[in-house]
């Protein structure tokens, strides 16, 4: 191989790589199965065409042989009528003979129709043949078509959930957990924090509510001792 064939064994190689790439199977798939529905309808037109032309022969043979009947039937009634005189013996025999050749063209005519005939039917066969085979061939590849798809579909979703799972850093989740946690036990003790300055709150004004009211009890009993002197009631001991 020369230095132009190895070069030209390389591009192809790459081309052929950046195709796999490229392309998709799928659609690959379903462009081979429209060209083989192509060939299919070709087979089908053929296979008409060709039936048509089994038939047409087949009708041919059975004209030919009705008309050589025809030739011959009429060739006897020639003679028929010149042995009871009612034509010349020598123009029935002329006539009788014209007719005879007549028959054999159209015995020869039958053979012929015949053999091609049988060059029909054998075409009608293969094609026939063809026909099925591309029919079960295309549905074998419609059927492995949609399992294609199927697959693509079940490997796209479990690509990408994958591709998830592998972005995911455990240790970083771990560390966004701990942090989660120190945020909200630092939250939670901050609001018992405030519970407790509440409650210390509410402490000191019962305390300071307590006093005023005792301060304001003892005023009362002063002034209710002053009363009872006034009016000469003596202190119970």
């Amino acid at each position: 191989m020369n230095i132009f064939g190895r070069l030209f064994k390389i591009g192809q190689s790459e081309a052929h790589s950046a195709i796999d790439k490229l392309e998709d199977p799928i659609k690959l798939t379903e462009q081979g199965i429209r060209d083989m529905k192509e060939d299919l309808d070709k087979a089908l037109n053929a296979l008409a065409q060709v039936k048509a032309m089994a038939i047409r022969s087949k009708n041919d043979v059975q004209t030919y042989k009705s008309k050589a009947q025809d030739y011959e039937q009429k060739a006897i009634m020639l003679l028929q009528r010149a042995e009871k005189g009612e034509i010349e013996s020598s123009e029935a025999d002329r006539l009788a003979s014209e007719a005879l050749i007549q028959k054999e063209e159209n015995l020869k005519h039958v053979s012929r129709s015949m053999g091609e005939q049988q060059q029909y039917d054998d075409s009608v066969a293969k094609l026939e043949s063809n026909v099925k085979r591309l029919r079960s061939t295309i549905a074998k590849w419609e059927n492995e078509l949609k399992t294609l798809k199927a697959r693509v579909k079940v490997s796209t979703a479990t690509k990408n959930i994958n591709k998830q799972m592998a972005q995911i850093d455990s240790s970083s989740t771990v560390s966004m957990l701990e942090r989660m946690k120190d945020k909200v036990a630092q939250e939670e003790a901050l609001a018992e924090s405030y519970g407790e300055i509440a409650n210390e709150s509410r402490s000191i004004d019962e305390e300071i509510d307590r006093k005023l009211a005792e301060t304001g009890s003892a005023s009362a009993s002063d002034e209710l001792a002053k009363l009872k002197a006034k009016i000469g009631i003596k202190k119970e001991e």
